[in-house]
């Protein structure tokens, strides 16, 4: 009995043993440290590359702008080349006449705002007391404004002196940065027109041929978009220019010539809010010269605002980039956010080019009539072609 009794306290209880084997940990599967290791590495990649786009932002920022730039002049230096000029001199030739033009056009802009300006600090004396003469004798008052006027003008010219020795570092460092930003972005514009089909072919001779021809197509997209769109505007904005010169001397207003080059150009090279700057200095400048005409000036950039959008865009886009209101609006949005002003301007071409290389690569289909795909207006019922991605 004795012996059975040892035999029994030396085996070990059932639930001893269960409670044992569950609290041995099991083994970790041998994938799950590799997993965790390559999260983390994927989150620090991810966190190089952000810190590595910005602290790139204005490099990327340049070479976008360089690139639309070339898609831009390369049309005009294929044009010079094809008529037996070398490639770089016909790049130099398109790059310096463009310089040139952008020169003589802050020039004149200059010397109407300066003259401009300088008339009206001259009659402001002049003004404000036809001012006080007319509220003295409606209001039987007795308004002195010389003293005031003396007062804010000492205080004026102290304010500006102190503003300008303040900021004189400061703005000189700008201007040379911005100045460097534009060196950089001609030097990179010159090589890739001067050197395009040399630098094109080392971008293809990576690729399989199979695939070749899709980039080269998308290229050429590329260049004829960008330069339809330049073709475009500029032809918008010659007749722009040469309506508003034309309506301006007819109404009096000084510095025609230059109010019209200003309309022309900003209206149509400023996506959104081009045509309201480019309005408004005219009407501005006409209502600082003689009052009444600025309502002729205003009624003139409404009235020829309908005509170019009903009458003169229409028929010139139709061929080189039509993209939808809405399209065009968020797009300049985007490319505002992105990248600022210049990102505003480039963000027009950009767009039409995406559309036409989704255009060319994406199959399009015929649309099956229903009432949301017809228009409401004519009532008429005419297929209407959508995008969709290709099988």
């Amino acid at each position: 009995m004795e012996g059975d009794d040892l035999e029994a306290t030396d085996r070990p209880e059932p639930t001893r043993v269960r409670d044992e084997v569950l609290a041995t940990p099991e083994p970790m599967p041998g994938w799950v440290p590799r997993a965790i290791l390559l999260f983390l590495g994927g989150v620090a990649g991810l966190l190089i590359l952000r810190w590595m786009l910005a602290e790139l932002q204005s490099l990327l920022l340049i070479l976008v702008v360089s690139f639309f730039l070339s898609f831009a002049l390369e049309p005009a230096v294929d044009w010079l080349s094809r008529h037996g000029l070398r490639r770089g001199l016909a790049t130099g030739l398109v790059m310096v006449g463009g310089f040139l033009a952008l020169v003589a056009f802050i020039v004149l802009m200059g010397s109407a705002l300066f003259g401009q300006i300088s008339a009206f600090i001259e009659d402001l004396p002049d003004r404000i007391e036809e001012v006080e003469a007319d509220l003295n004798e409606r209001f039987d008052l007795e308004l002195d404004t010389d003293d005031l006027t003396d007062r804010l003008q000492d205080q004026d010219v102290q304010g500006l002196a102190t503003d300008l020795a303040s900021n004189a570092l400061s703005l000189g460092i700008s201007a040379v940065g911005v100045l460097f930003q534009l060196l950089t972005v001609a030097l990179f514009t010159f090589y890739l027109v001067a050197d395009g089909p040399r630098f094109r072919r080392s971008v293809l001779s990576f690729l399989p041929p199979q695939r070749q021809q899709k980039v080269i197509d998308g290229w050429e997209i590329a260049i004829a978009k960008t330069g339809g769109y330049i073709y475009s505007r500029g032809l918008l904005a010659l007749a722009s220019a040469i309506a508003t010169t034309i309506v301006l001397e007819i109404i009096g207003v000084p510095y025609a010539l230059a109010l019209g080059l200003w309309t022309g150009l900003i209206s149509q090279f400023i996506p959104t809010i081009g045509t309201y700057l480019a309005g408004g200095l005219p009407v501005a400048i006409a209502l600082l010269d003689h009052p009444p005409d600025a309502l002729w000036v205003l009624a003139f950039m409404v009235a020829y605002q309908q005509v170019e959008n009903y009458l003169f865009a229409p028929k010139i886009t139709a061929r080189t980039m039509d993209l939808h209101p809405a399209i065009a609006f968020g797009t300049v949005i985007a490319g505002a956010a992105l990248f600022g002003a210049v990102g505003a301007l480039v963000a027009l071409p950009a767009a039409a080019v995406i559309q036409a290389i989704a255009s060319t690569y994406l199959d399009r289909h015929e649309v099956l009539d229903a009432p949301i795909t017809r228009d409401a207006r004519s009532g008429d019922h005419r297929d209407v072609e959508v995008g969709t991605s290709g099988s």
